[in-house]
């Protein structure tokens, strides 16, 4: 057994309150005098770190027994996974279908922390040399998805001052407010050459169940193949599917194309 845990490195720390969840996940419930005995820790240690954890909500003390178990913040983590695990699994037949109607790369992104969080990709048969953005964060102001999550997600905040990738990149506030306006009255948002010169996109809302937008969904292709005509099918093609997404979502407001 440890001396007392006092001095466990940071590291250490988050090991054993995660093998504390692991504990109360296998065993439904436990006391301290059991979790300090399977951690190897003394009590005051294993007390230290359940209490740590039961201020999150991660852990609730049972009043009757004294005993821990999982506490609701364990559901809020997991329904958020849960949530975005569905959001992909959902989407991805629906991407496969318009990456092969349009031939570009399809991206599904979810607002994460201020930046547009890639959770899908698939690239379509013209796209050339795709670069994987699944598990990138990037700029809301720049990107087509992004502006999508910026223009219907109240709670979506950019850091000023705006980032500048390109000459064309929208870094005034007031310029971004009107293109957010726009892409409310459209229903979608497009970018030309703002993240990358070269590169355009388009992207369309996803919604669930009660409406609220939940993700974006982008095609995005070299500027010079998705020009005026192509792009305006383009974007019917990704509008029509990001509809369809938010039926699977759950969303039945939407109109059957």
């Amino acid at each position: 057994m440890s001396n007392n845990g006092s001095d466990a490195s940071p590291v250490q720390s988050v090991d054993r309150a995660v093998t504390v969840l692991e504990i109360l996940a296998r065993e439904g419930e436990a006391g301290v005098t059991e979790i300090a005995s399977e951690l190897g820790v003394h009590k005051s240690t294993a007390f230290r770190l359940v209490a740590a954890l039961e201020n999150r909500g991660l852990v609730a003390q049972h009043m009757d027994r004294g005993k821990y178990r999982l506490g609701v913040g364990i559901l809020r983590l997991a329904g958020a996974t849960t949530a975005r695990l569905d959001l992909v699994q959902e989407s991805r037949p629906i991407c496969e279908q318009l990456a092969r109607e349009v031939g570009e790369t399809i991206n599904v992104a979810v607002l994460a922390d201020g930046f547009a969080l890639y959770v899908d990709q698939v690239a379509g048969p013209s796209a050339l040399q795709t670069r994987n953005w699944v598990g990138q964060r990037l700029a809301l102001h720049a990107t087509s998805n992004g502006k999508v999550l910026l223009a219907y997600r109240p709670d979506a905040r950019l850091a000023e001052p705006l980032e500048r990738f390109t000459q064309f990149t929208v870094v005034d506030p007031a310029v971004l407010e009107r293109q957010l306006d726009d892409v409310r009255g459209h229903g979608y948002a497009t970018t030309v050459d703002e993240l990358e010169i070269g590169l355009t996109a388009v992207a369309a809302p996803v919604r669930d169940l009660d409406g609220r937008v939940i993700a974006a969904l982008s095609a995005s292709g070299p500027s010079f193949r998705l020009e005026r005509a192509q792009l305006t099918k383009t974007t019917e093609a990704v509008c029509v599917a990001a509809d369809e997404i938010s039926r699977r979502m759950g969303n039945s407001r939407v109109t059957a194309s």
